[in-house]
């Protein structure tokens, strides 16, 4: 097996039952692949392999304390890996298979790495929707660690492409299935004995969270990394990032929303979830642009609109 540091040939190849099986394959040898979820691409490693998921964290660059996204097929694989309450139940029957992750605690005996969880005793675990993840799942008979298939910190990929613009070379295998359908990744909520805390706004809405649980969700934010995304930096181009901009500076890329026309616009019509949709590529396009610095547009922090300004906010960040 190469290493994951090694250069590599990165092969892209359009999914369909020949990928699928080679990808299969592949998380068998202990090896990672990217492959599309409904919400961006996903670096897919065997869960259960601690060796296999170092693969992730090497190819990636990613701080060891930030733990990783297990998907699973089934609420039965879900329940050998996390213990569910109540709440937990109410949210995989309303949301699974779909862009929500749970943090709840460790089932006893999860037959899941250590690194995966970043030695937490709780663990994120989602079941995806997407076919071409739900076929490499089927297919490997396996729990997946699949966090965005993308160099630590950098834009998430929603297209193969991305996938390849940054991990060419560390990687052997993209599954190519078009653009991803939700541009963001999950809604993230922490499952507790004092109740529900949404840890990562995404696709699916705190409101809709409330009303599928029957409880209130907090949005108190820890000091601890619990899931993925909370980083301050995070989601980041590699240019300087300008947010509520009206306008550009004369040396700014100005992405574009409802009436603010822009270089590019996530959405003309001023509709969010086009434009969460439309975000990473979005930024993809105006960090490959001439100009030095990146400028967006307000964006409605509402609904699936908290969710955009959250990875916004985080692109924005500089240490």
């Amino acid at each position: 097996m190469p290493t994951p540091n090694s250069a590599t040939e990165t092969a892209i190849k359009p999914f369909d039952a020949d990928t699928i099986a080679d990808a299969a394959a592949r998380i068998a040898a202990g090896e990672c692949v990217a492959i599309p979820t409904e919400t961006v691409y996903g670096l897919a490693a065997n869960a259960t392999d601690g060796k296999a998921v170092a693969g992730i964290y090497a190819a990636k660059g990613r701080p060891s304390f930030n733990p990783l996204i297990v998907h699973v097929a089934t609420m039965d694989e879900a329940r050998k890996i996390a213990r569910f309450d109540s709440a937990g139940e109410n949210l995989a029957a309303a949301f699974w298979s779909g862009p929500l992750t749970l943090i709840l605690p460790l089932a006893e005996n999860a037959p899941i790495a250590d690194l995966v969880t970043a030695g937490l005793d709780t663990v994120a675990i989602r079941i995806p929707a997407h076919p071409a993840m739900q076929a490499l799942l089927k297919a490997s008979g396996l729990p997946l660690a699949a966090p965005s298939a993308n160099a630590s910190g950098s834009i998430s990929p929603t297209r193969a492409e991305h996938v390849a613009r940054s991990l060419r070379g560390k990687i052997g295998l993209i599954v190519d299935a078009g653009p991803t359908g939700h541009g963001i990744e999950s809604t993230i909520v922490a499952s507790r004995q004092h109740g529900l805390t949404l840890l990562r706004p995404g696709p699916i809405t705190a409101e809709q969270i409330e009303t599928a649980a029957g409880t209130p969700i907090s949005t108190a934010k820890s000091e601890t990394i619990s899931a993925p995304g909370q980083l301050a930096s995070h989601y980041a181009p590699s240019k300087p990032l300008r947010l509520d901009a009206t306008d550009a500076e004369p040396d700014e890329w100005l992405i574009g929303f409802g009436d603010i026309a822009g270089d590019s616009s996530l959405s003309p019509s001023g509709d969010l979830v086009e434009a969460a949709a439309n975000l990473f590529a979005a930024l993809h396009e105006a960090d490959a642009s001439a100009r030095p610095q990146i400028a967006v547009a307000p964006l409605p922090d509402k609904g699936i609109g908290q969710a955009i300004t959250d990875r916004l906010a985080r692109a924005a960040h500089r240490d």
